[in-house]
């Protein structure tokens, strides 16, 4: 019997008639048992970030759905901790009669997931990190998020430093180290400490810094890793890596690559907006 197929999406970023419309492609939709992993960043910025937790909610057992930045800043302003900023669409969950059941799903949704070799997150992990350690730490963080303070904790994710890890870590700034690999980054110096302000096309970057998955003897260099977050590399398919980021809230495309054997599908978004914060 074959397995049925698991189609990975990048980041929706609240274009929910893009996802009906990728989820209703021929490819896709011919098979009802086929499962999807979304790489984060589901809602914000796109105008229907609504819909788009409501319809991810109802795929239940046939879906996996990453924390990106974009959703942890939801939860953020949820809890108190944060305001919404000028260009945030998330009004619409934060004012809807099912609100508290929404930030609740959020709040349980993993922050990496495993499976055939495949490790997904929404931005990249650190150099040092094997498939078990970036598992564990992502945990650490996922438990947090259910737990009782969860408002309080994510207070302590903002900021920059350290950008770098250390085992010896604790309390805030090894959540915020963990929540910043995981969520936010893109270039690494070659020593492996993050270069968050660093947003742009990494050919374009000078100096000692390198995308996070070409630093040297990266642990997870065995296994592929699949992450969003990165809308200027677009589609980007390697042997060990796929960045699933094509922009879609900012006139480019959703894309969804099955894992089985790479087939790639893409839905077109006309909703462009200016390109700001990803």
């Amino acid at each position: 019997m074959s397995m049925h197929s698991i189609w990975m999406i990048g980041d929706i970023q609240g274009c929910c008639a893009s996802l009906d419309e990728l989820l209703a492609h021929p490819e896709i939709a011919q098979e009802p048992l086929a499962r999807f992993w979304f790489a984060g960043d589901l809602v914000n910025r796109g105008s229907q970030s609504l819909a788009t937790l409501r319809r991810l909610m109802a795929l239940e057992e046939r879906s996996v759905a990453i924390l990106g930045n974009h959703d942890l800043h939801l939860l953020a302003v949820a809890a108190g901790v944060r305001r919404l900023g000028k260009n945030d669409t998330l009004l619409e969950i934060l004012e809807a009669p099912d609100c508290e059941d929404l930030i609740n799903w959020l709040r349980w949704r993993p922050m990496a997931h495993f499976e055939l070799d495949h490790l997904m997150v929404h931005a990249g992990v650190l150099p040092k990190w094997d498939v078990q350690k970036t598992l564990s730490l992502a945990n650490e963080v996922e438990k947090m998020l259910r737990g009782p303070n969860w408002q309080k904790n994510l207070q302590k994710m903002y900021g920059n430093e350290p950008d770098h890890w250390k085992e010896g870590h604790s309390g805030s700034k090894r959540l915020r180290v963990i929540i910043n690999a995981l969520t936010r980054l893109r270039m690494c110096t070659s020593n492996g400490h993050m270069a968050l302000s660093l947003k742009g096309n990494p050919e374009l970057q000078e100096g000692d810094l390198v995308p996070w998955f070409d630093v040297k003897g990266r642990a997870t260099k065995d296994v592929t890793m699949v992450f969003g977050h990165w809308s200027t590399l677009k589609l980007l398919l390697r042997e060990r890596v796929i960045c699933l980021d094509t922009g879609c809230v900012w006139g480019g495309e959703l894309t969804a690559v099955r894992l089985q054997d790479r087939r790639t599908v893409q839905i077109s978004c006309p909703q462009g907006l200016a390109r700001g914060e990803d």
